[in-house]
């Protein structure tokens, strides 16, 4: 078990020689070994796991019990295609078989406020927002392992909140409704392995008792090294984390259109009080 952790510790962080907790399980060794799948197979996936994944999804925590969110499954190719076209045209979307939908959704207690004749006065505000958007993301990791522990792959689509209004007319979303990203689900080609990527040093994230940013210039230091060796290794450019957040970050442009979700949400029945 020491072995294993080692292995799985080392890969995760990119580091050799990281020190193993001494606390260990099995569910660790499934977590870590999480890679990002962008290549998969044509093969069907067995009935009932797409039910399987959404029990595993619902088993997730839920703000105050709201269940403030909904999936759509997608598994025609003309919409897996047209999907697609509003996040990059993405080859995987096409490729996998499955393509989840995960969406925020108000709509549902506020038809239970209409039936009750209760105006829900906290719904059009930021808040009630944040509670779908993390009941959504919460509920789609859930699913996230339940596939990984089937051996299944998938890797999330954020770009499909470059234009939410699309994604949304295309699934016939009522109002109050929106979707905060995609996944791709299915079983990862052989011949095109996924791998491990490295995250920032624990230093780098962990804060004990106060938030200390002492440890951070060395902790992002060592991380574009190994984060560098990593796409090298892989025969991509090897730029590190530093390089990559700014070229991300530092223009509008790279939002792809998502610099316009404020007035987007809002059409789509969103409060934002």
């Amino acid at each position: 078990m020491t072995d294993t952790a080692q292995q799985r510790l080392a890969t995760r962080y990119g580091q050799p020689d990281i020190q193993v907790p001494g606390s260990w399980s099995p569910m660790l060794d499934e977590l870590l070994n999480h890679r990002s799948v962008r290549s998969f197979t044509d093969r069907p996936l067995p009935d009932g796991t797409l039910e399987a994944l959404i029990a595993a999804a619902q088993s997730a925590a839920s703000s105050s019990n709201l269940q403030v969110w909904s999936v759509v499954a997608v598994e025609d190719s003309a919409r897996k295609a047209r999907l697609a076209s509003f996040a990059g045209n993405q080859t995987h979307i096409h490729q996998a078989p499955l393509f989840l939908v995960w969406l925020a959704d108000l709509s549902r207690v506020s038809r239970l406020g209409e039936r009750q004749q209760v105006e829900l006065e906290a719904v059009p505000y930021l808040e009630s927002l944040l509670l779908g958007t993390i009941d959504a993301a919460l509920a789609a990791q859930n699913a996230v392992v339940a596939l990984e522990s089937l051996g299944l792959g998938s890797v999330y689509i954020g770009a499909i909140r470059n234009d939410i209004e699309g994604v949304a007319k295309e699934l016939e979303l009522p109002p109050q409704v929106y979707p905060v990203f995609g996944l791709c689900i299915g079983y990862p080609a052989p011949e095109r392995p996924a791998q491990v990527k490295p995250r920032l040093p624990q230093s780098a994230v962990l804060h004990r008792e106060t938030y200390s940013v002492a440890p951070e210039q060395s902790a992002i230091e060592q991380y574009d090294a190994r984060l560098g060796a990593f796409y090298r290794q892989e025969g991509l450019k090897a730029a590190g984390w530093s390089e990559q957040v700014v070229a991300r970050l530092g223009s509008v442009a790279n939002l792809h259109g998502r610099e316009h979700l404020v007035e987007e949400l809002k059409r789509l029945g969103f409060g934002l009080r």
